[in-house]
């Protein structure tokens, strides 16, 4: 099982598929990484040698943000709308949609799950 940027990789899936298992990395990206090392994407983890897992791990820790650094830079990004008191930190901060959506009806998956408001019923 090769192991990149923390993230253990699957062996038995496509190298463009399985560097999507890293976050911060899509489709797009595990694409060009693959060109830039000189992998074909139809080629297997399995199938890798030690070089060009090197290879890999080198042109991603050179060219991309990934993992902890991108998730510890959205956090701070976050932060610091919250503490300008930015429209959209204060929508982070009483965990409602920050993006416009409306939330009269929808917007279950950010507020939680419905609670009942006792006395409604006459």
């Amino acid at each position: 099982m090769a192991r990149i940027s923390g993230v253990n990789i699957p062996t038995g899936k496509r190298v463009v598929i399985a560097l999507t298992y890293i976050h911060g990395i899509g489709p797009a990206v595990s694409k060009l990484i693959c060109e830039k090392v000189g992998i074909k994407p139809e080629v297997r983890v399995s199938q890798l040698s030690d070089s060009e897992v090197i290879k890999i791990r080198e042109t991603i820790d050179s060219d991309c943000m990934v993992e902890g650094d991108l998730r510890r830079d959205t956090a701070m990004n976050i932060k610091r709308l919250m503490d300008l008191g930015a429209y959209r930190g204060l929508r982070h901060r009483k965990k409602l949609p920050v993006r416009g959506q409306r939330t009269s009806t929808n917007a279950r998956t950010r507020k939680g799950k419905a609670v009942a408001i006792a006395g409604k019923k006459k």
